[in-house]
């Protein structure tokens, strides 16, 4: 379809007004290199039990034609795919939740987590770990889950590459002990794991379990009919019966991930995840 001159400038005005870290990058970043007010590297943000906002709670919301429906509760969420973050160019502006963004600050944008909730974000590549308080909205790009603070970003080691293949884990509270925080998944949170510069996970997308290396088999011959060749299956013989994991990989990294993902998209397999090894 061919827009006019004025229809176009209507677009490019809608979407420039979009104070949201769904927004294009192209002008974003971290605060000017050498720049005395950078602050140090804050600790992990520290869950407490806060009441729902009054704002970015929907229930549904409506961007770029695409609607969003947000959790009732965060228990038991976890999610992996990838993060991106977001820096200068939307610090000082009003979040979902109408609170200045920090990019200073260890906080996060979400789609569709209830504001605030509180998450701890795993790199996969690195196994470096944040928790950071969701209190803002995005990223609207497909096949994001989170959006990250500049500080968060940069404790995961991602400031650089711009985005990462992460897990995001929501932490809930205890109810019989009060405002303790507990991940939903364990009886007692962890802390964050040290930083561990040397290490580096290989990280697969793992498509099925089968409990038969023929069914698996099947699955492969139809990835590699679809021009996906780098499968394989990985016994898992500490299960009886064993079970037949067909996995792609290793995954070199955000890009090559973002093309499998729409690959298999195409042929009908959703909803791929991530493993590591």
């Amino acid at each position: 379809m061919t827009r006019n001159p004025a229809q176009t400038l209507l677009l490019l005005m809608l979407f420039a007004s979009l104070a949201s870290c769904g927004s294009n990058k192209t002008k974003d970043g971290p605060p000017r290199s050498g720049s005395a007010s950078i602050p140090e590297l804050p600790g992990d943000a520290v869950p407490r039990r806060e009441p729902k906002s009054r704002y970015g709670n929907g229930p549904v919301y409506e961007v770029f034609g695409k609607r969003y429906t947000v959790m009732d509760d965060s228990s038991g969420y976890r999610e992996r795919g990838v993060a991106s973050w977001y820096g200068k160019k939307f610090h000082g502006n009003l979040t979902a939740m109408r609170e200045p963004y920090d990019m200073y600050a260890m906080t996060a944008a979400h789609k569709s987590l209830p504001l605030p909730s509180y998450v701890r974000v795993r790199n996969l590549r690195n196994n470096r770990s944040v928790v950071v308080r969701v209190n803002d909205r995005g990223p609207f790009i497909d096949n994001r889950i989170i959006d990250l603070s500049y500080s968060a970003a940069l404790k995961l080691d991602m400031v650089g590459t711009g985005t990462s293949l992460v897990e995001v884990e929501a932490i809930g509270f205890d109810k019989q002990a009060g405002d303790r925080p507990t991940r939903r998944t364990a009886a007692v949170p962890t802390p964050s794991p040290a930083p561990k510069p040397e290490s580096s996970n290989k990280i697969y997308v793992q498509i099925g379990a089968f409990g038969s290396r023929e069914n698996a088999q099947r699955q492969l011959s139809r990835l590699r009919s679809g021009g996906i060749g780098i499968g394989f299956i990985k016994e898992d013989a500490s299960r009886n019966p064993p079970l037949y994991r067909v996995r792609l990989g290793p995954i070199k990294g955000v890009l090559q991930y973002d093309i499998l993902v729409e690959e298999l998209e195409n042929m009908g397999i959703m909803n791929p995840y991530l493993v590591t090894e």
